[in-house]
Order: structure tokens, then sequence, then C-alpha cells
């Protein structure tokens, strides 16, 4: 989570720097003086703007979006949880659900009725595993 908001970070900074590029590449052409009326370098800065929004719709699209269904889906997930269904932690562990309450849920870890209780946001995937989940 810590990574996507470093991604996410990273990529408005760069995204900054190339419109603070773009800009001052628009203020260069208007004072060398290409045209006597001007229309040439405001063609310019429209065109120029309209980069800035096609960039800007690029990284919504390819960043933010994709982020925010994810977590959508991961939240819709953890609140289905019910008694009787195999969890995985974010941790590893692997255990069946005996006990679901507003904010935390309590697993069965092996057949010795080894209870614990874990934090709803912890729960990565639902439904036995049966290899290591290929990234």
């Amino acid at each position: 989570m810590k990574l996507s908001r470093l991604f996410r970070a990273c990529a408005l900074l760069t995204l900054a720097a190339m419109a603070a590029f773009l800009m001052t590449g628009c203020m260069a052409a208007d004072t060398t003086g290409a045209s006597a009326d001007g229309t040439a370098a405001a063609g310019g800065g429209i065109s120029m703007i309209i980069m800035l929004v096609a960039m800007i719709a690029v990284f919504y699209f390819l960043m933010i979006r994709p982020e925010n269904k994810r977590k959508k889906q991961a939240q819709q997930m953890r609140d289905n949880l019910a008694v009787g269904d195999t969890i995985t932690t974010i941790g590893g562990i692997m255990g069946k659900i005996v006990a679901v309450r507003e904010n935390n849920i309590v697993i069965e870890t092996s057949e010795d009725r080894v209870r614990m209780q874990l934090a709803k946001w912890a729960v990565s995937s639902v439904g036995k595993q049966t290899e290591e989940p290929q990234n």
C-alpha cells in the first residue's frame, strides 16, 4: 500500500515537472517574436494544454482508477466474510472462520482447534490457497 502511494507521488511529481517544462517552453516561444500578432504562439499554448490534459487522463486511467478498483474489491471481499470460509491472511496464516464481528474475525488454524483473533483488514484472500500466488 505504501509502495502504491510512493508510485503515485512520483508520477504526480513527474507530471508537475513536465507541466512546468511545457509552460516554460510556451513562454519562450512567446518572447521570440515569431509572429507579429501572437496567433502562432497562442496556438502552441493551446496544444500544450491539450497535451497536459491528455497526460493527466493517461495517469488517471493507468494508475489511479485500477488502484481504486482493487481497493473496492478487497473491501467488498472483507465485508462478505462468513463463518465457515477458509481464508489466508496477509501474513500467510490460513484458517477457517468461526466467528465474524464488526472489525475482526476469529479463525481456527489447525485440527487442534487453535483459535486466533484477527483484524478484517488482515485477510488477503478467501478460499483454499493451493499454490503460491503469481505476481
